[in-house]
């Protein structure tokens, strides 16, 4: 059976999540993009973001936004609300299986990397073009203007530039973001909090709590597909491969860059994720008292 709730409703609590944590998300795509001389320190998250206000104000913290919000509701509304979906259809014979639940979370989590993917071009991008060279610069003044530069530039195939390296992301993510948190909620859920006599229910306390152990576990699981993509969509080089970008980063950097710009991620993740489950849980209250209370 299909999901009670609109199709449409993730896509709106993530955008509302997303306003919030922007900055942060900035800040990462800078940190995994940024140029650095052979046997130059890797600047702290910290750093960078000083650097960011230092050249553009505290304004230079929101670039991109729009991107960021035409992701939300592309990516995460087909992820979120594809999740629904299936898992609706799964639930017929009573709850699905943590398998099945990983499943549906998995394969919605690709067809969101599509959906999404020329936003996420767009995103990493503008957050990223204050690291380049001037007159290397995107110059997108918004979302849409750079969507008609980028295919008036590129192409049609530009849209699809890193598809691969973003599908393997958001699969990643979606499973352990929204198949964590329901795993985590469904386990948690009349558990008695440690020290006190509470029994944890269905309300705003087991949110934060599962959503921050999923942003932990998304965080951790994404990053070095992250970390690429952001690398293969920051490029202009049609040579610029998912895997020409591992073997050069491994070779100059090691193994750590996979993890580069984790600090921001779970600074912004955490929050984020946290934000998304508190308003996707109380936009499907409010709809399900607002629709469904006669």
């Amino acid at each position: 059976m299909p999901s009670e709730y609109p199709f449409w409703l993730g896509g709106v609590a993530a955008s509302m999540a997303a306003s919030c944590t922007h900055p942060l998300d900035v800040t990462k795509v800078r940190m995994q993009t940024l140029a650095r001389e052979a046997g130059e320190k890797r600047p702290s998250t910290i750093r960078v973001i000083q650097l960011s206000i230092q050249q553009s104000g505290f304004r230079g913290l929101y670039v991109g936004l729009t991107a960021s919000l035409m992701r939300q509701m592309s990516y995460s509304l087909v992820r979120l609300g594809s999740y629904e979906t299936i898992k609706g259809y799964m639930s017929k014979d009573g709850p699905p299986s943590t398998l099945k639940s990983l499943f549906a979370a998995t394969l919605a989590g690709g067809l969101g990397g599509i959906a999404g993917n020329p936003a996420d071009i767009l995103l990493v991008r503008m957050t990223s073009d204050i690291t380049r060279p001037a007159d290397k610069r995107y110059n997108y003044s918004n979302a849409f203007t750079g969507l008609i530069s980028l295919v008036r530039e590129e192409g049609f195939a530009g849209l699809t530039r890193g598809l691969g390296v973003n599908m393997s992301r958001a699969v990643l993510m979606n499973a352990s973001q929204v198949g964590s948190y329901d795993l985590i909620k469904t386990n948690l859920l009349g558990k008695v909090v440690p020290g006190t006599d509470y029994h944890l229910r269905d309300n705003l306390l087991l949110h934060v709590i599962s959503s921050t152990l999923a942003g932990t576990v998304a965080t951790t699981v994404s990053s070095p597909a992250d970390v690429i993509r952001s690398r293969v969509m920051a490029s202009a080089s049609e040579h610029t491969t998912p895997a020409r970008v591992l073997v050069d980063s491994l070779r100059q950097e090691g193994i750590r860059f996979l993890f580069k710009g984790w600090t921001p991620a779970f600074v912004r993740l955490a929050p984020n994720t946290v934000l998304l489950f508190v308003f996707y849980e109380q936009l499907r209250i409010a709809w399900r008292t607002t629709f469904h209370s006669k």
